[in-house]
């Protein structure tokens, strides 16, 4: 039905929506479609239905200016074309799936689209090998299979489940006409359909530090990026408000919480962006007894989030009101990237580092055309280094000696002295691996580690860098071992590479803190897979919000690298260039700055739109600030 899949499926009415830009593609594309239109023998536009006014404000779905829509049940058609139809007509653009019902028997109607969706490779198809189609005295059975890569549950979570797919649909004669009367709640797409559909968006929840709460840098508007998928052409405003007054993922929920007092909805639906880009918001009476403050926190959460969701289009202000009208609070664009940016414990440094070829940890700026030794112990290349991690103030570096045994610590400023290791591996020297893994810093200003050794591997933490390291409990590890980490600014995400019988995966794990403030005890729950399609994972950083840079190859494949979501889908950002031989890879969680590498022909930058470019033929680790 789907004039922009290349045929895929039975052709369905288009019609073209919006402000009229890219006119010349958006018109082939609707000629296009109509042609499908006639050949398929559904010569009519749409011709019922509720009138909408066109929201002239700027649009969330980018330059695509086409809607699908499905076509109507034919009289006379056999049960399996009612079945090939009724999937053709959930992939289309109406709200409430009015055309998909229409194949629905009278019994069915109480169908539940949103309960789940099933992501399949490609769309369902019947599977009579297995299971014949059949009819009886009581109906005919269609049987749908396919080999399913994810699931969206009814939060909008997405979540990777490789596994095959089969469930059947029955169908009766109702006056005189075949219609499905049982088949199980949500829809099942194949994935070119789900991208069309579908666009990723984060939520943006604040993070629960419990018993570390009070820390000195326990920020309570330290904002988490929770990534769901929502339908990007029907009312994507209004969608991306919902599902953040839905409250956090399941995931994060442990982690997160939200300023919308419990039961807090929208008092009016049909959201968009004024003249000026700003955004006025309904609420329900929930939300009419909080204070200044945390009107502030909530208007901060629904500015992110729906900033994420139109994101070609910058946000003026967001305006909460009452169900009447009268205002709650004003957030505007400056207060929100002020005091909320979800980047601010990111840092936003304006060099990459590294270690040179002389053991020297050295700086460079994007302008600059050599390296520059930083101040402080670690510049001097008197101690051999393995790894390198710099806080994400740039005021203080953590190092792993060259033998991977000895962790330092210290400031990046002249006359300091390098001092005795913070912490010295149990593993021994001769294997590589084991010993200390890579530092990182998260934006608490703590340390983070791994000590691996031929028992197994433990997760450490430094409070601010320094004082004994806190054992971190991995519950989920079991007898795998760290082999990399990577803590996110916001010190409740941390991703690690995980070696289990020879294969290395990339993990996403949630940082609880229980106890109490005199004694807190972390640990790392529910590690859940990112890019579970590669078989060796090299190297991962954090890129963004809920977006991390992978490198690594599927099996029997060759290495690749790629950006990925946090929740394990493949991220809708630009395709990365190849390079050879990446042995690390350090991106900034601010993305407008370029990635940097370490492969074949040296220390490598892939600055915005262009491609990769080597700043040092000899150098190890690279690295920003966290």
């Amino acid at each position: 039905m789907d004039t922009e899949r290349g045929g895929e499926g039975q052709a369905g009415h288009t019609s073209g929506t919006g402000p009229r830009r890219g006119t010349g593609r958006a018109r082939k594309t609707a000629l296009l479609g109509c042609v499908a239109v006639l050949l398929a023998g559904c010569a009519s536009m749409p011709d019922s239905g509720d009138v909408k006014g066109v929201d002239q404000s700027p649009r969330a779905d980018g330059d695509s200016q086409v809607r699908v829509y499905g076509v109507p049940p034919q009289d006379g058609a056999q049960p399996t074309n009612i079945v090939r139809s009724f999937l053709d007509a959930t992939t289309s653009d109406e709200a409430d799936f009015r055309t998909a019902r229409q194949y629905l028997a009278k019994s069915a109607r109480n169908w539940q689209p949103f309960r789940v969706t099933d992501v399949l490779q490609e769309r369902p198809k019947p599977e009579p090998q297995v299971q014949p189609n059949r009819e009886n005295g009581k109906g005919y059975t269609v049987t749908l299979s396919g080999s399913q890569v994810a699931k969206v549950d009814a939060n909008h979570a997405y979540t990777p489940e490789e596994k095959q797919y089969r469930q059947t649909i029955h169908l009766i004669k109702e006056d005189g006409q075949w219609r499905i009367d049982q088949l199980p709640d949500g829809l099942v797409l194949g994935q070119s359909d789900f991208q069309r559909i579908y666009r990723s968006v984060n939520k943006y929840y604040f993070a629960s530090y419990k018993s570390e709460s009070s820390g000195p840098k326990a920020s309570r508007n330290v904002l988490v990026a929770d990534p769901v998928y929502l339908r990007q052409r029907i009312e994507p405003i209004t969608a991306s408000v919902e599902a953040l007054l839905s409250g956090p993922t399941d995931w994060l929920s442990q982690v997160t919480s939200s300023e919308f007092p419990s039961g807090t909805r929208l008092a009016t639906r049909d959201l968009s962006l004024d003249d000026s880009n700003a955004l006025r918001v309904k609420l329900s009476k929930h939300a009419t007894s909080t204070d200044n403050s945390q009107c502030k926190r909530m208007a901060a959460q629904l500015f992110f989030t729906v900033q994420d969701m139109t994101r070609a289009s910058k946000i003026s202000q967001v305006d909460l009101e009452d169900a009447d009208g009268n205002s709650l609070c004003a957030l505007n664009q400056e207060q929100a990237e002020r005091d909320f940016s979800p980047t601010r414990n990111a840092g936003h440094s304006a060099q990459e580092y590294f270690i040179d070829a002389d053991h020297k940890v050295v700086a460079m700026s994007d302008s600059a055309t050599e390296p520059t030794p930083v101040r402080g112990p670690f510049g001097t290349g008197k101690t051999p280094l393995r790894s390198v991690a710099i806080s994400r103030g740039e005021t203080t570096a953590a190092a792993v000696s060259g033998d991977g045994r000895s962790l330092y610590v210290a400031g990046l400023e002249d006359g300091i002295q390098r001092g005795a290791p913070l912490l010295t591996s149990e593993g021994s020297v001769k294997d590589p691996d084991e010993g200390l893994t890579a530092p990182s810093w998260d934006g608490l200003d703590d340390l983070w580690i791994a000590d691996r050794d031929s028992h197994g591997s433990r997760l450490l933490r430094m409070r601010e860098g320094q004082g004994d390291p806190e054992e971190v409990a991995v519950p989920g590890l079991g007898k795998r071992r760290i082999k990399a980490i990577r803590v996110a600014a916001d010190g409740i995400r941390i991703a690690m590479l995980v070696e289990d019988k020879g294969r290395t995966t990339l993990q996403l794990g949630r940082v609880e803190r229980g106890g109490s403030s005199a004694h807190p005890e972390l640990s790392v729950e529910e590690l859940r897979p990112i890019a579970p399609q590669l078989e060796d994972v090299v190297a991962a950083s954090w890129a963004g919000g809920s977006r991390l840079v992978v490198v690594g190859r599927e099996s029997g494949g060759v290495q690749q690298m790629q950006f990925m979501e946090t929740d394990g889908s493949a991220s809708n950002a630009q395709t990365l260039p190849g390079v050879n031989g990446v042995k690390a890879v350090a991106a900034s969680e601010d993305e407008t700055r370029p990635l940097i590498a370490d492969a074949t022909e040296g220390i490598v930058r892939l600055p915005p739109d262009a491609n990769w470019k080597t700043v040092a033929t000899e150098g190890t680790a690279p690295v920003y600030p966290g």
